[in-house]
């Protein structure tokens, strides 16, 4: 059984945004048995620009069930369904976190009619539902709208069923059908781990751990180490790993620093095979002859202390592309532009000229200074608020005098009103140059809910 849906939000966010309007078509793989059709009040505004696209106004939802009330038809509704959506990452991700925060877990297998139109109908100009549609001349009744779009992706569903010679849209719910495994290691435990942020332990049948690692989807990450097939070493862990567990963190930032304090105290031994550098590039610095401050990519050592670090070259040049843009830098001051005379984005005009001397050093230098102040918390005391494990719970992680101290949660009911609240709940950990430098990257590359400093 499928069910196929679609929905409208008050934006792109599951984390910060709500449903406004859901669609359910409960299809038997032939034709539509169940439906269900509602807008949702979201209990917010409405953006304007929401309402111009789907046509949904704070009017329309005032007087519509909010998400709690119609959540048990949603269970029981798509209950032994695969969940089908165009983008289903988005739909699935929005209803997944409703039900989160209900202290529910909503847990479905995904078909996507995106990456399943691309395989099985190659060559269109474009996947996006509406020209998709257009193309394959699937008319669309009411677009924008969920029961419209929903509608609209059932009867693509049915085209790519119709075209399914191989079993595509079956085949790939196999997951499961996993060769090489230990015979110790129940396959009942694949299919109960989280699709959530956290730590994972692989241990042997001796319970010892031999691996610990991070991801953004425990479950997928777990099953793509027993799909891997590429050394022997990976051949050999599968086979040896009898039981696994995990810790979810709901925070990116927390399962790295987690993730790097167990990887020191267990010391896995496939880990210790593996040697996987979390910094091995860093971002460094130095005043040139004519007094511009230079940035550059480079291997990072023990005596250097850069400014941010990355796993790969193209993740440290994309970052620095990035900061060139926003805080109006000289591609060739930053090491990105090889050449005598004047950098590329000086002859477009969008490089002021301290590549061949134009703009003063002292001009330059205080961007880059801007940029550098921004990043660096060498003498910081300061707290960083991040997603928490539900929607009640945020996680802190604390650095004073520019030392990593630990990592807590703690209950946001009522917001941060006192800062003994956030000491109170650290775990304590220790400091190091990896984990300063996991931080530092971090919220250099990504947004947090917040930075307390004190």
């Amino acid at each position: 059984m499928y069910a196929i849906i679609d929905i409208e939000t008050t934006g792109g966010s599951p984390k910060h945004e709500r449903i406004t309007e859901i669609a359910i078509y409960v299809h038997d793989g032939k034709k539509v048995v169940k439906e269900f059709v509602s807008l949702i009040n979201p209990e917010r505004a409405i953006p304007p620009f929401i309402t111009r696209l789907t046509g949904i106004s704070n009017d329309m939802v005032a007087d519509a069930p909010r998400f709690f009330e119609v959540a048990k038809d949603i269970v029981e509704l798509t209950e032994d369904c695969i969940f089908v959506a165009h983008n289903a990452s988005f739909d699935y991700g929005f209803v997944k976190e409703e039900f989160k925060r209900l202290g529910y877990n909503y847990k479905k297998e995904c078909l996507c009619t995106v990456k399943t139109s691309r395989k099985l109908i190659p060559g269109k100009a474009s996947y996006s539902l509406g020209k998709l549609c257009d193309e394959l001349g699937i008319q669309i009744e009411d677009r924008h709208r969920a029961a419209g779009d929903a509608l609209a992706t059932v009867k693509l569903f049915e085209l790519l069923l119709s075209v399914d010679g191989k079993n595509e849209t079956k085949s790939q719910f196999d997951k499961f059908a996993l060769k090489g495994l230990n015979p110790n290691l129940d396959r009942e435990i694949l299919k109960k781990l989280p699709d959530e942020v956290g730590v994972y332990y692989f241990h042997d049948e001796d319970k010892e751990v031999i691996y610990v690692g991070k991801s953004n989807n425990i479950q997928k990450r777990v099953i793509s180490h027993f799909n891997n097939d590429a050394s022997q070493r990976y051949i050999e862990m599968k086979a040896r790993i009898a039981d696994i567990s995990y810790e979810t963190t709901g925070s990116e930032l927390v399962a790295l620093l987690l993730e790097s304090s167990e990887i020191k105290k267990l010391k896995p031994i496939y880990n210790r095979a593996q040697r996987r550098k979390i910094s091995s590039l860093g971002l460094h610095s130095y005043t040139d002859q004519n007094g511009y401050i230079r940035l550059f990519i480079d291997k990072n050592v023990k005596t250097s202390n850069p400014l941010m670090s990355f796993s790969s070259k193209s993740e440290g040049k994309q970052f620095l592309y990035r900061i060139i843009d926003e805080f109006e830098l000289c591609q060739k001051l930053c090491d990105l532009y090889k050449s005598e005379s004047a950098c590329f984005q000086h002859g477009i005009g969008l490089c002021k000229g301290a590549c061949v001397g134009i703009e003063s050093n002292e001009d330059y230098n205080e961007r880059v200074k801007l940029f550098i102040e921004r990043y660096k918390f060498e003498s910081a005391n300061m707290y960083i608020i991040d997603q928490g494990r539900h929607s009640e719970e945020r996680s802190v992680v604390k650095v004073e005098s520019g030392k990593y101290c630990g990592f807590g949660y703690f209950a946001f009911e009522e917001g941060i009103t006192d800062l003994n609240q956030l000491n109170d709940c650290i775990q304590l950990m220790e400091d190091n140059r990896d984990v300063q430098q996991i931080i530092r990257s971090f919220i250099g590359r990504n947004n947090v809910e917040r930075i307390i400093k004190y």
